[in-house]
């Protein structure tokens, strides 16, 4: 196993290992863009929360999701708050069997939670017959695990990248329609045309997707209900509330409650 240090580089394609996991606690982190040629990855952080930028889509994972990343899929691991980091990493000729080729988000029950937390403190050597044993019942929790569909479809047109990266970074928050055309210089019913086109929302419905999400971050980074919606531009906190309900379900007390 391997307990990272924040600024430690890790390759696991350089390892020949079926099964190895990887530990650390970390602020402020950016992984930039990569893939993996030879490993399906799973990702999770037991504590904090994680946003991953992959295939032009955006994921948000919070301690009760887990995203699947096989082998040659780009993506951007971002978190600016401490987060408890856990990946495993699987030969990918192994995890195929059991995951297939395509990307995912799973949600992750207690049993998960301690098999993924056991397994990634494991010695990098070949599994022995109990850590067969557990990784059966890990491939048949993972089988049965809901698959999650919050995700966001990030545009990439020139006149919003430099936007879309700092609203990736969390450096801001995407304005109402009116402040972006004049922050682009691109009229309304062009920015309007670009976001449909490109993530199939209208920039109004793109928003509050995004500020779902962002919410979803922040309330699992522990802010009050006041700090999440001045944050995100709300009205008033009742008008988050109301907002979160809508999309959710749930009033985002109900909602960690019930993630727990």
């Amino acid at each position: 196993m391997a307990l990272l240090q924040q600024n430690e580089e890790f390759d696991a394609d350089a390892y020949k290992e079926k099964v190895i996991g990887i530990a650390s606690d970390m602020v402020m982190h950016d992984s930039g863009s990569h893939f993996h040629t030879t490993k399906a990855q799973l990702l999770y952080a037991p504590s904090g929360c994680m946003t991953v930028t992959t295939s032009g889509r955006q994921f948000v994972l919070p301690p009760f999701r887990m995203l699947w990343i096989p082998p040659n899929e780009v993506h951007r691991v971002n978190f600016r708050n401490i987060v408890s980091y856990r990946s495993i990493y699987f030969d990918a000729d192994y995890a195929v069997e059991y995951m297939g080729s395509y990307l995912k988000v799973l949600h992750v029950n207690a049993l998960l939670k301690e098999i993924i937390e056991r397994v990634c403190f494991w010695e990098w050597l070949p599994p022995d017959s109990a850590q067969e044993n557990l990784l059966s019942v890990f491939w048949d929790e993972i089988s049965r695990a809901p698959e999650e569909k919050l995700e966001l479809k990030m545009p990439e047109d020139r006149r919003v990248k430099k936007l879309v990266e700092e609203w990736t970074q969390r450096l801001s928050v995407p304005p109402m329609l009116k402040t972006l055309a004049k922050d682009t210089g691109a009229g309304e019913k062009t920015i309007t045309r670009l976001f449909k086109k490109e993530t199939g929302l209208s920039y109004q419905d793109w928003r509050q997707q995004w500020r779902l999400q962002r919410s979803i971050e922040l309330l699992v980074e522990g802010n009050s209900i006041g700090e999440v919606s001045y944050i995100l531009d709300f009205s008033s906190d009742s008008a988050f509330i109301d907002f979160f309900k809508k999309h959710t379900g749930s009033t985002p007390l109900q909602y960690l409650m019930k993630n727990a």
